[in-house]
């Protein structure tokens, strides 16, 4: 609904929406799970897909979002922190509000992070998305329908 809401924000025609279908599927639905925190992944996956551009490699990003845009804390991010220093990724996406729990964490685990604190999704769409295009673009040209005859 926010990037249907956005979309010339982002560059995307509002008619798109109209033409494709969106299903999100999260498997393992009886799994549980500590909230939506994967929130700003999945709107920053869908805005790649409509604009066609590529999200920056080696950038972990944790946060619910509002149907407003506004990106809201989540819990558990030291965990998700030291998750992301294992594999090598330097830069992170989260909440403005979650600064209190970076502070938490011993300072020599987190050196040679780089900490991107956000309070809305078109922020995280900015530090995100790369300018460049993926690959094999998808046409998203919009078709319209042929007029009707009698």
């Amino acid at each position: 609904a926010y990037l249907r809401a956005h979309a010339s924000l982002f560059g995307i025609a509002y008619e798109l929406f109209d033409q494709f279908d969106i299903h999100v599927h999260v498997p393992a639905g009886a799994t549980p799970k500590d909230g939506p925190s994967a929130g700003i992944t999945m709107l920053t996956a869908l805005t790649s897909a409509f604009t066609q551009r590529k999200v920056k490699s080696n950038l972990a990003m944790t946060g619910e979002i509002t149907l407003r845009g506004k990106v809201l804390p989540v819990g558990g991010i030291k965990e998700k922190i030291l998750a992301a220093k294992r594999a090598n990724i330097k830069d992170i996406i989260l909440c403005k509000s979650n600064k209190k729990d970076i502070l938490e964490i011993k300072e020599s685990y987190i050196k040679d992070l780089n900490f991107h604190y956000v309070t809305e999704m078109k922020e995280v769409i900015e530090l995100a998305l790369t300018k460049d295009k993926v690959k094999n673009p998808q046409d998203l040209t919009i078709k319209t329908k042929p007029a009707a005859t009698n």
